[in-house]
């Protein structure tokens, strides 16, 4: 392939990477409120845990309204603000209204779109509002233009994204139908490895599954991409069958990944001996036909990925069901990686850090960001004497998964160390202005201090384990 071809290619998949990095950042701070519906779902309709005519009321509302409405203005925050994301709620309710089916793909366009167009605005009268006109002005701008593109999602979008729905979700009937489905895990396997999986998750499989599910009661789409069986199976091989470092470190990985639901734990561990990819795409295939054979279906998605998860959003009757299918996939997964360990010369397997450190430059590359190597991340613009440090945030992208990990890990440092010094996480866009120490991965410390520029920042290269949280804790005072 010409140096051409390979940057094409790469520019290719990084836009791809970028574009579902946008639609999962639309939909995962609202994952508690699409598990509230899945709980709400699984207990009270019908066929549900406890039966229960009253409460299940709720469950229409929600994911007609509720949940696209959310989806509608986290998308307009992202592009313009709150301004853009109560034009984008506003502008969500006419796909909403113009359909009769569940718009969550209508609410991914429309909302950064209406934001991005009263963006625009607001930029070309910027400075030329006379003084004492500018309420006036923001709040009829965005009542006139947002009323407009609701009328015009109404008439137009909303009828055109429900027949675009109406044809996906044929698709994948027609997979089903066909017992093709679990062939699609031959796509989805390697996707997740180039950390498409929340762009699969919640940007294609998610409204299709809701879909469904508002209609069966629990939808097979959901088990596709979120089964922690493939990553289970792997990381066991590793434990049983590895070498070195990687041999050392699966088991806590194997915990955090398939009780924690943190996915990207494993993917080191394929990018260290990429063949493994193929020990995924088995476990994934064999997983999804086991679900197809058992009749297998969530009521919502299990986020994050967890068995815990898995076990909540099953429908009443269907656990056994959901189990089959994660210890099959788990099963296969593990056999395949085994062999494929046991006949790769030592000298071919690739040292973890490196892999590790590769999986972090394709994230950061995934979310357009520029990969700063440690010896040159800038040193902090701010540090805090110890009586001034009261909050400590980790912050990452969505604020959940490796964030939270490491907010855990300091925690119990500090706790431990007697300090009065809260620790929590959050996503960057949500630093709160009282933080006082933010921590990143280096790759992120940037957009962190646009965000709080008052704050200390301290990056650092791993969540999990790193020392910068030992000589925080001992700069806080902990030693004492």
């Amino acid at each position: 392939m010409s140096e051409r071809q390979q940057a094409a290619s790469g520019g290719v998949k990084v836009s791809v990477q970028r574009f579902g990095r946008f639609l999962s950042g639309m939909v995962m701070p609202n994952i508690g409120a699409f598990i509230a519906w899945g709980l709400i779902t699984a207990l009270f309709i019908p066929t549900g845990w406890i039966p229960n005519e009253d409460l299940a009321a709720l469950v229409g509302p929600m994911i007609t309204y509720l949940l696209p409405i959310l989806i509608g203005y986290t998308g307009g925050t992202m592009i313009h603000g709150k301004r853009g994301g109560v034009i984008g709620a506003l502008v969500t309710m006419g796909v909403i209204i113009g359909s009769d089916i569940p718009m969550f793909l209508g609410a991914m366009i429309v909302g950064p779109a209406s934001a991005w167009i009263i963006k625009k605005f607001d930029k070309s009268i910027e400075g030329k509002v006379r003084s004492g006109f500018e309420m006036l002005v923001n709040n009829f701008s965005a009542g006139i233009i947002g009323g407009v593109m609701a009328v015009l999602a109404y008439k137009a979008i909303g009828p055109v994204v429900q027949a675009i729905s109406r044809a996906l979700a044929s698709g994948v009937d027609f997979l089903i139908d066909a017992g093709l489905l679990p062939l699609a895990n031959v796509l989805i396997e390697p996707g997740k490895i180039l950390f498409l999986n929340n762009a699969i998750n919640f940007g294609v499989l998610g409204p299709i599954g809701l879909e469904q599910a508002a209609k069966t009661g629990k939808s097979i789409i959901f088990m596709l991409e979120s089964n922690p069986g493939p990553g289970l199976g792997i990381l066991l091989a590793y434990w049983l069958v590895g070498r070195g470092m990687a041999k050392q470190s699966a088991s806590g990985a194997t915990i955090i990944h398939f009780f924690g639901g943190i996915h990207e734990i494993y993917f080191p561990y394929v990018l260290m001996n990429p063949r493994l990819i193929l020990a995924a795409i088995a476990g994934g295939v064999v997983g999804s036909f086991t679900f197809s054979l058992m009749g297998a279906g969530l009521v919502a998605t299990p986020s994050p990925g967890s068995i815990f998860a898995y076990i909540a959003m099953s429908p009443r009757g269907g656990l056994a069901a959901s189990m089959s299918g994660v210890l099959t996939a788990a099963v296969v997964s593990f056999l395949v990686a085994s062999i494929l360990l046991k006949t790769t010369r030592q000298t071919e397997e690739e040292d973890l850090g490196q892999a590790a450190e590769k999986m972090k430059q394709m994230k950061a590359v995934s979310k357009g960001e520029t990969v700063v190597a440690a010896a040159s991340a800038p040193s902090p613009a701010v540090t805090k004497a110890p009586a001034d440090v009261n909050k400590i945030v980790f912050s990452c992208d969505a604020g959940m998964g490796s964030s939270a990990m490491g907010a855990s890990i300091l925690r119990k440092k500090v706790n431990k160390a007697g300090l009065p010094v809260t620790v929590t996480n959050t996503a960057i866009s949500d630093i709160p202005e009282d933080a006082d120490i933010v921590v990143t991965h280096k790759t992120l410390t940037d957009r962190a201090r646009l965000k709080a520029p008052n704050a200390e920042h301290i990056s650092i290269d791993d969540f999990l384990k790193s020392p910068e949280y030992d000589e925080l804790v001992k700069r806080l005072g902990g030693d004492k």
